[in-house]
């Protein structure tokens, strides 16, 4: 786990400036404080920064071939690779190291551009192969490790992180043309950034770049899947998914350093531990945070699993940080705007646990590869629900919503939800999608945005993302959307940037790409039986696992925003996001404001999305 930058001019005479390159891969250096790594040669530069977790004598990158023709820059890691090595040696390769960084560049020897179909694992790759003269750049198949790039100065340039490529000189401009699908979905669609001159590679796509410019292709994607066929066996499903889950955890339990787990309590990361137990004869390191407010506090749960697996447990407890020390922690490591605050804790528990190890294997991704949100939920019931008498789906929503008038606080948010469930129940999927996300109502988010602004509208962005969806059931939009959406623009980047902050590595079984072909084809009868979330796992892992856990309501990784923002103390600052800067309707902004501090309405994650842009804004 690492950070890698690179600069390449595409004039060939021109040569790199060691010391700009040294310079934009000094400012990540926490992804890597273990090392650095420069190569510059004529038009090319690549630069590394090292988290020591494999080979820690040998594995210093930049790392060259045999006869020094291929060098490579690695950020991840390549988790089959004992296995690959064992392929290649028997096909005539040698090996000088036990990195599986050597094993990239022998894979790259043998099948060109092809190996990284053979890799299981996460990466953002960039090799420089100075016989063909051409830089191949690669990111992992799900969008694990970042890679952003930019055109700019007639040269590439790209990095792990935005801020490198702003260092090189790139513009700063600002793309407000994206606001309102920021304010909807909390964060930037690939491959967009938040400004305009940068990029960035979409997940399971690859970068190839020679003196004519760069082509970028794809060479992973989401299964085809027969919707009227699937997978409906579930004794094989149920064996099949065991054997890869138990081996994906096995695999990416492989390290020369201290390691653990994150265990928030919940089914995802209990399972893991439960079989990271099973695989070693030392105690797993366990990582917890708890809330003070019982709400979304699940540390008891993963107290339960620590005593019944014998862990060696850590309990530390998010609190409310001081408001600005939290927001210039993320407008600092996310460079562009994003909204979703459930990056404070996930900061908090990898700074706690980056005091005991350099990594961890963590539960994210199971409920996109098991269908396990409760959204899945929402769209079995509107398919339910519109088949009821159109009278019915009319009158049930004004019914709650006007009983919801009469409350305040969380009785009032439940009744609001409600209402809001049943009106999008009788809509299509992307209406439904669009109620779903846009917090408050669609309508407030676009008097909130100047009208002079021309903003790509968010019905329009929906209608133009799903239409790339190959699947026609709405269960199976929804799995195109967890994965293609959700995971590379969000949850993978939280993790990414919040953990790479404190210098911990995070490696993600349920992501293993094996497991997530093989349950993309299984039947949605199958992944949730009646109304039960991750049936899959409920049926295998589960039954190891504490009773009270299978019964526990799903909490997630929240943090309470709604109530830190009723502070009297930041009524003032809240009041005053965006002055000055012309992209708001002020007095919407206060409306927003005050109906989240009076709680008539849950507006705490749009607030967080619009200091966090206001941040950005004045960085």
């Amino acid at each position: 786990m690492c950070g890698i930058t690179g600069i390449f001019h595409f004039e060939k005479d021109r040569e790199v400036e060691g010391q700009r390159l040294k310079r934009m891969t000094d400012l990540i250096d926490y992804r890597g404080p273990d090392g650095e790594g420069f190569y510059v040669k004529q038009n090319v530069g690549l630069g590394h920064r090292r988290l020591s977790i494999i080979d820690l004598s040998s594995g210093d990158q930049p790392m060259y071939s045999d006869d020094r023709s291929i060098v490579v820059v690695l950020n991840g890691e390549i988790y089959n690779y004992i296995e690959l090595k064992e392929e290649l040696v028997q096909l005539g390769h040698t090996f000088k190291t036990t990195s599986d960084t050597e094993v990239v560049i022998k894979a790259y020897e043998q099948w060109g551009v092809e190996c990284q179909s053979k890799f299981n694992g996460m990466w953002a790759i960039a090799l420089w192969d100075e016989r063909k003269q051409q830089l191949f750049v690669s990111r992992d198949r799900i969008g694990e490790k970042p890679v952003h790039y930019a055109i700019w100065d007639n040269t590439l340039i790209f990095g792990s992180e935005i801020k490198s490529i702003l260092a090189y000189g790139v513009p700063r401009e600002p793309q407000f043309e994206l606001l309102e699908v920021y304010a909807v979905f909390k964060s930037i669609p690939a491959p967009n950034t938040f400004f305009k001159h940068i990029k960035k590679l979409m997940p399971g796509h690859f970068i190839l770049a020679t003196v004519d410019g760069i082509k970028e292709k794809k060479y992973w994607d989401l299964p085809s899947i027969d919707e009227g066929n699937m997978n409906t066996n579930t004794k094989q499903i149920y064996e099949k998914f065991e054997e890869l889950f138990t081996d994906s955890i096995r695999i990416r339990m492989r390290c020369d350093v201290p390691f653990g787990a994150f265990l928030s309590g919940g089914l995802d990361s209990a399972s893991i531990v439960a079989i990271m137990s099973g695989q070693t004869q030392y105690p797993v390191q366990t990582f917890t945070i708890g809330y003070s407010e019982s709400e979304f506090d699940e540390s008891k749960l993963a107290e339960l699993v620590a005593k019944k697996y014998n862990t060696e447990h850590h309990l530390g407890t998010v609190t409310q940080e001081d408001f600005e020390v939290n927001l210039n922690r993320i407008v600092h490591h996310y460079d562009e705007p994003f909204g979703d605050s459930s990056a404070i804790p996930t900061g908090q528990v990898s700074r706690f646990a980056a005091e005991k190890v350099k990594m961890v294997l963590t539960g994210d991704g199971g409920d996109e590869v098991l269908s396990g949100y409760s959204t899945y939920q929402g769209v079995k019931f509107a398919q339910k629900y519109q088949g009821m008498p159109k009278g019915v789906q009319q009158g049930l929503p004004k019914i709650l919503n006007a009983t919801a008038g009469v409350f305040k606080g969380g009785l009032r948010y439940k009744l609001n939800r409600y209402g809001n469930l049943l009106t999008s129940s009788s809509q299509d999927y992307n209406t439904r999608l669009l109620h779903k996300r846009a917090k408050p109502e669609i309508e407030v988010v676009k008097s909130l945005i100047n009208p002079e602004i021309k903003t790509w509208g968010i019905e329009d962005y929906i209608q133009e993302f799903m239409a790339k969806s190959p699947y026609k059931d709405d269960f199976y939009k929804q799995m195109y959307l967890n994965f293609k959406f959700d995971l590379p623009n969000d949850y993978l980047v939280k993790v990414d940037r919040m953990s790479m902050a404190a210098s911990l590595e995070t490696r993600l079984p349920f992501l293993d790409h094996r497991l997530i072909e093989f349950m993309a084809t299984v039947d949605k009868k199958v992944k949730m039986q009646g109304w039960e979330r991750k049936s899959v796992l409920r049926k295998t892992i589960g039954k190891k696992l504490p009773k009270e856990l299978l019964g526990a309501s799903k909490k997630g990784f929240r943090v309470p925003v709604r109530e830190w923002f009723k502070d009297p103390a930041l009524q003032d600052k809240l009041n005053n996001l965006g002055t000055g800067t012309g992209l708001f309707n002020q007095s919407v902004l206060k409306h927003i404001v005050n109906e989240n501090a009076t709680g008539k309405s849950d507006n705490g994650n749009l607030i967080w999305s619009l200091s966090v842009l206001d941040g950005v804004l004045k960085k």
